[in-house]
């Protein structure tokens, strides 16, 4: 249930704001339109080089691939310091007097 939500955040930020998922994989994202186009009985165009064609060039997939790692890995790095109570609030001068 918590991936859900998660998820369900994830689309609705972006979509409020009009952008693409920062992490997505370009060539793996037009490859994919495309197989949903062709299932939609579009027509296929031959001899032409679209934009899912760099989906088949191994040596482009696997810059993709670590374009990702790198992403992901930045991401671990930046949430790693995250409390989950939130930050911890500094005690005030008449608070520290209370309890003296």
């Amino acid at each position: 249930m918590a991936t859900a939500r998660k998820l369900s955040v994830v689309i609705w930020h972006l979509l409020m704001k009009g952008e693409s998922y920062a992490w997505a994989r370009p060539s793996l994202h037009a490859k994919k339109l495309r197989d949903v186009e062709l299932k939609a009985e579009s027509k296929a165009v031959r001899g032409q080089k679209g934009a899912a064609h760099a989906y088949n060039i191994k040596s482009h997939r696997e810059e993709e691939r670590r374009w990702v790692e790198q992403a992901e890995g930045a991401y671990a790095r930046f949430v790693a310091g995250w409390n989950p109570r939130g930050p911890r609030k500094a005690r005030t001068d008449a608070a520290n007097e209370v309890r003296r």
